[in-house]
This record gives structure tokens, C-alpha cells and sequence, in this order.
């Protein structure tokens, strides 16, 4: 039999397990190398749920098919990042877009708009539109850090309840690869007050995955949030740190689960977003297949 846990002797917060609706840990391909690719998915795929091939890489990746047929092999998802869509969508070509994710087999796409300009209804309609072939998952924030921060906290949350009730599954919070825009400044500091505000609103935080690309980023969203928190954008080579500190192992996160048997698995919600009527949004979770939030069972 093989073993996936060490035996934890440890009180440390309880983590579910996969598929999960919280929790996950998505990593983004920035076009790492095949082995070392091969190697992270087949030794801790019991530790991620979802890789994403960033931006444009699988265009240009040689070795995708031997990639993705790696996932498979160990049960974890993939998609392509959302600046795919945006590009494919400028250039008229969505059709292509389409045909792209289906010779992938893709189950998963992204909905966004960090670099284009896409109006409110516009990307309702292509959620919606996805939606009945697709898991979708849409992206809230902007990749330039000035419109970022320009950006009232308002129009955060109203985008991110938007997006559910139009279809998408989760909404990812924006922080680029670099972790200077979106959910940080310039400086790559979380904005505290966003993340506080966001936390609070009308939907379910399994809803939301925030992008916390370094261990700075993760320890404050797991000290904010808890430690089932959704973490996008990690590093390959952060996946077992990264574990570390959702369990107290670290010393960023030592003193926060320290209580004998502490559990920190969200208490059970079916709050969604709220929008129109209740028999409005309960047709529209119908239409869009949003009944079942793990991560494609």
C-alpha cells in the first residue's frame, strides 16, 4: 500500500481530503522543466489540487501532452491561465479558444479580465456561457498594480459576487506571479483592509482562492483566513512549505494552532452570492451546474 501521510503525532489543524471544496493548493506552471515537472506531481500530488499552465506557457510548452498526462495519472486537475482567454477573445478567436481547451480535455477554464477591458456584461455572458461545459473559475483584480489600488474595495466584492451568481465555481483574487498587485501594493504587502473586507461579505470563503505566490503571502492569508484556506499561484517548489504552514509546522504559523485537537475546517455554508430572487438564483445554480463546489470530483 502506498503511503501518502507520515503519521502525524502532532495536534495541527484537520485537512480534508481530495477532491475538497477548501483547502486546495493550485500550482502555477511557468514553464518549469519536464522532469522536474514529472517529479513534484508524482511525489506530492496528495498535496495539490489543481495545476494552472500560466498566462500563455502551454502555447509554447513542448512537452504539454506529457504534462497534463501526468495529472491524470495522479489525479490532479489543470487548466490554462485566464490571459489566454483575454488573448484569444481580442483577437476574435474564441471559437479556437474553445477548441483548444476540448483537444486538452480540459474541465476547468478561467474567465478574466487583468489586462482586457471586458464590460460587466459582457464577461456575465461568458461565464454563463462556459459555464454549461466548463467548471469555471473567474478572476477578480487588475495586473497592473496603480489600477489595482484604484480599484475601490466596492467593486472588489461586487465583481466577486457578480461572478458566482453569473456561474463560475470560485473567484480567484488577483496577485500575479510576483505578489506586487491585486491582493498587495506595489511593495508586495497584503492589503490587509481588502482582504478583511472580502472576508466578511455575502459569499462562502471556499468560494474565493487567493494568489499567494510566496511565503510571506501564504503565512498572512493563513493567519488571516485560517489554515483550509485556498491558495493559488504556488510555486513547485513550495508545495510541502507550504503544507507546513497550513498545519503550525513553521515557525511563520507555530503559535496559531497550538490548542490540543483544534480544527479549523470551515464550518459547513451554502451561502452563495446574492443577486435577483431567490428562485432567480436558485435557477441560475441549475443552469450553470454550480450544485457540487469540490473541485471537480
Amino acid at each position: 500500500m502506498t503511503r501518502t501521510m507520515n503519521r502525524n503525532f502532532l495536534d495541527t489543524p484537520k485537512r480534508s481530503d481530495k477532491p475538497r471544496d477548501h483547502g486546495l493548493t493550485s500550482l502555477i506552471d511557468n514553464g518549469v522543466p519536464t522532469r522536474y515537472f514529472i517529479d513534484v506531481i508524482e511525489s506530492k500530488a496528495h498535496l495539490i489540487d489543481v495545476v494552472k499552465f500560466g498566462w500563455g506557457t502551454s502555447l509554447v510548452t513542448k512537452d504539454l501532452e506529457k504534462k497534463i498526462e501526468c495529472l491524470v495519472e495522479n489525479d490532479v486537475k489543470y487548466y490554462f491561465g485566464g490571459t489566454l482567454f483575454e488573448k484569444a477573445l481580442s483577437q476574435k478567436k474564441l471559437d479556437g479558444y474553445y477548441k483548444y481547451l476540448k483537444q486538452y480535455n480540459c474541465e476547468i477554464m478561467e474567465v478574466s479580465d487583468g489586462t482586457l477591458y471586458i464590460s460587466p456584461q459582457d464577461r456575465a455572458r461568458y461565464i454563463a456561457d462556459f459555464s454549461k461545459e466548463f467548471y469555471v473559475l473567474s478572476e477578480v483584480g487588475k495586473k497592473d498594480a496603480d489600477e489595482s489600488d484604484n480599484m475601490p474595495i466596492s467593486q472588489w466584492i461586487d465583481e466577486i459576487l457578480a461572478d458566482l451568481f453569473a456561474g463560475a465555481k470560485k473567484v480567484i483574487l488577483e496577485a500575479r506571479e510576483s505578489g506586487k498587485s491585486g491582493i498587495c501594493d506595489s511593495e508586495g504587502n497584503l492589503r490587509k483592509d481588502l482582504v478583511a473586507r472580502i472576508s466578511k461579505s455575502d459569499f462562502r470563503l471556499t468560494d474565493a482562492i487567493w494568489e499567494a505566490p510566496n511565503k510571506a503571502l501564504q503565512a498572512q492569508l493563513i493567519t488571516s483566513l485560517g489554515s483550509n484556506v485556498n491558495l493559488g499561484n504556488i510555486a513547485f517548489g513550495d508545495v510541502i512549505g507550504l503544507e507546513t504552514l497550513r498545519l503550525g509546522l513553521r515557525s511563520d504559523t507555530f503559535s496559531l494552532f497550538d490548542r490540543a485537537g483544534r480544527s479549523v475546517v470551515p464550518v459547513p455554508d451554502r451561502r452563495r452570492a446574492r443577486g435577483g430572487s431567490a428562485a432567480d438564483r436558485k435557477r441560475a445554480e441549475s443552469e450553470s451546474g454550480n450544485t457540487d463546489d469540490a473541485m471537480i470530483a
